[in-house]
């Protein structure tokens, strides 16, 4: 999971913000050690068993919709024939991401994409899907104000981009069993959290799994993340993981 494509200006913002030459990359690594992207209908479809996918598959998301998706990430995926999925903020298309201000130290706010950068990138294989109305902290919200989020989101979506609005990615990845039950009422298909983790078969549809990527990640962080299925890519994870993975094998324990 990305969100913003492009040159973080502190500290906070390199957590959430990756470099363009940094995802270019990400990408070729990928790419180089035999990973490929699928579509997010692909990637639904393997987890109700109705297909298989090659081992080395993954699904590429984008949260929010920054202008540095559509000015820095696109060029590199169109590269490749590289689907991916981003999801909008509905009253926010075409404006800025005023929810950060109060978080960026800087208070400073970046630009997210507009209709006419949504529409270029539908016809090149990109997806968009819901990321609520304002981007809140979804289980603040009175029952009202829920619903509202959830499906205004989606009817503000379909009626600009002309095409179903079924997923949901939860704001901050905040949701719990009322806001659950929430999406499932307003018509969504299955939605994604930010808890790091493997999507396996049988799993919840509305608390899918995602790995988050920092602006701090180089590329072979990165690739232990993704075999790691965690948001540590450190080399101290990664050998402590297979120290342990050794352990299990001779039968033995970490103490």
């Amino acid at each position: 999971m990305y969100h913003r494509i492009g040159d973080a200006h502190n500290d906070w913002e390199r957590k959430y913000c990756v470099s363009p030459s940094r995802f270019a990359e990400h990408m070729d690594l990928l790419r180089a050690r035999g990973w490929h992207a699928v579509t997010l209908r692909q990637f639904l479809d393997w987890l109700d068993g109705s297909v298989e996918l090659p081992a080395q598959s993954f699904l590429l998301t984008f949260d929010d919709g920054f202008l540095g998706v559509h000015e820095h990430a696109a060029p590199v995926l169109q590269s490749l024939g590289w689907p991916a999925t981003v999801f909008l903020v509905s009253t926010l298309v075409g404006k800025r991401d005023t929810w950060c201000e109060a978080h960026n130290p800087s208070g400073a706010t970046y630009p997210l994409m507009d209709a006419h950068h949504l529409r270029e990138l539908q016809s090149c294989g990109f997806r968009f899907e819901s990321h609520t109305r304002s981007h809140p902290d979804l289980p603040t919200l009175d029952d009202d104000a829920l619903g509202a989020e959830l499906a205004g989101s989606r009817a503000e979506l379909q009626d600009l981009l002309g095409s179903p609005i079924e997923y949901l990615a939860y704001p901050f990845g905040r949701h719990d069993e009322r806001v659950v039950q929430a999406a499932r009422n307003v018509g969504y298909l299955a939605a994604f959290s930010t808890r790091p983790g493997f999507n396996r078969d049988g799993m919840d549809r509305f608390r899918l799994r995602r790995l988050d990527v920092f602006g701090t990640d180089t590329a072979a962080a990165l690739s232990r993340k993704i075999r790691l299925g965690s948001n540590d890519g450190s080399v101290a994870k990664s050998l402590k993981y297979s120290a342990n993975r050794l352990l299990a094998r001779m039968g033995l324990t970490a103490s």
